[in-house]
């Protein structure tokens, strides 16, 4: 390796290396500190020292041989700090010597998840907080999604969801819930917030925000994966954990197809369906059926998923059994009446039934959607196709105004300039 001091390349070749390390490491670390101390304040705070201990150790003395192992102990030592200067307040020192002496003692038995970063979500997954709180706390320290993602996937303010985060944590910490690995028989009733946080997770990876961000987050999309095939195992009856791993496994397999050479969107019907990662698509059909044999009523996942199954199923765009979609949206309908449901629901009878019908379906969605760049972008491609350009270019203005996503934003700006200046009617 090149001295990082004098060589600028490998500088940056360093800063790539930390940032794929940080990915990679920070949950695991955190989950760590987190079930050794008992804080999540402190797991956090010690994490972030460490990382930034990293970006200076590092520079000088190059990348250790197992990078996470090296911020684990430094982050435990940063942590240790931590606690022996609380011991020295009064008010702390009770909780400082029962952390201390948790550290001198025997490693805390795994329980029914051995997996640390499955055993910190299912923790965050406490049914003393509510849904949002553990999804957005979730998804900070499992996930490593940043505030301000976090607040994008919940179309929020990010001030609104940097306070979310920190009335979650404060409640932990003055309900006192314990940062241990639930029983068995208590995990039934925290998956569907553990379900939740995966599919945030994946859909973060999948369709990035930040516009220094890769468009696809190729290791978001494959943790969320591998965390929902360990709960699937957890729970192998779950229907709607089988639904969500079926629904990532068939959204997964159209990655590689889906960013163009350009770094441009490529809509579903222009995708080159011979890219599209067989094997994959094979598994998720192959969830959905089994879920359909079971003869139980579908959840929310497994009709999301039964729905990719429809569109994977096509040889060509054109062969959708578009009536299809639209009897599962339907379904899906009378279980999440959201208007995101809605909305796509719409794109589906934009096929069936024609672009006129379709918008004013779309229409009727614009107050609780006025802030989501799906619903402008919809709509910008059905006025489009209706031939009114001027109010289509406007649509698409504030679709890319509102997409995080690199490779969205070129899609939609390419979209919007073809449309001929003088505007139509």
């Amino acid at each position: 390796m090149a001295d990082p001091r004098t060589d600028g390349g490998a500088a940056a070749g360093l800063d790539a290396v930390l940032a794929r390390v940080h990915r990679a490491e920070w949950a695991r670390v955190v989950a760590t500190l987190a079930r050794r101390f008992g804080d999540l304040d402190v797991a956090e705070d010690a994490a972030a020292e460490a990382f930034a201990v990293a970006v200076e150790r590092w520079r000088t003395d190059g990348v250790p041989p197992n990078p996470g192992a090296w911020l684990t102990t430094t982050a435990g030592n940063k942590a240790l700090d931590r606690v022996r200067r609380e011991s020295r307040r009064d008010a702390k020192q009770r909780q400082a010597h029962m952390l201390t002496r948790q550290l001198s003692g025997p490693p805390e038995p795994a329980g029914a998840v051995e997996d640390e970063r499955l055993r910190l979500l299912l923790t965050c997954a406490h049914p003393a907080l509510a849904v949002e709180a553990r999804v957005a706390l979730t998804l900070r320290m499992v996930g490593g999604l940043t505030v301000a993602e976090i607040a994008h996937a919940f179309l929020v303010q990010e001030t609104t969801m940097a306070q979310r985060i920190t009335r979650a944590k404060a409640k932990i910490k003055a309900a006192g819930i314990p940062w241990r690995v639930p029983a068995k028989a208590d995990l039934p009733a925290r998956i569907d917030g553990v379900l939740t946080v995966l599919y945030l997770v994946f859909n973060e990876g999948y369709l990035a925000s930040g516009a220094d961000t890769d468009p696809v987050r190729a290791e978001l999309t494959g943790e969320a994966i591998r965390l929902t095939r360990l709960v699937r195992e957890l729970l192998p009856d779950d229907g709607e954990a089988a639904g969500l791993l079926a629904l990532m496994l068939l959204t997964e397999a159209r990655r590689t197809a889906r960013v163009s050479a350009d770094g441009e969107l490529v809509t579903l019907d222009q995708q080159d369906r011979g890219a599209w990662d067989r094997t994959l698509v094979a598994e998720g059909h192959a969830l959905v059926r089994e879920r359909l044999a079971s003869g139980r009523p579908p959840g929310r996942y497994q009709l999301l998923a039964a729905i990719n199954a429809v569109h994977t199923d096509a040889a060509d765009a054109r062969d959708t059994d578009w009536s299809q979609v639209a009897a599962l949206y339907d379904q899906l309908a009378r279980l999440d009446p959201s208007p995101v449901v809605a909305l796509n629901r719409a794109i589906a009878v934009a096929e069936l039934d024609g672009a006129q019908v379709a918008l004013a379906q779309v229409d009727a969605l614009a107050a609780p959607l006025a802030g989501y760049h799906a619903f402008h972008a919809t709509r910008a491609d059905l006025l489009r196709r209706l031939g009114r350009s001027a109010e289509a270019r406007e649509a698409y203005d504030r679709a890319i105004e509102l997409s995080g996503n690199s490779a969205e934003m070129a899609y939609l700006t390419r979209r919007r300039d073809q449309l001929a200046s003088a505007g139509g009617r």
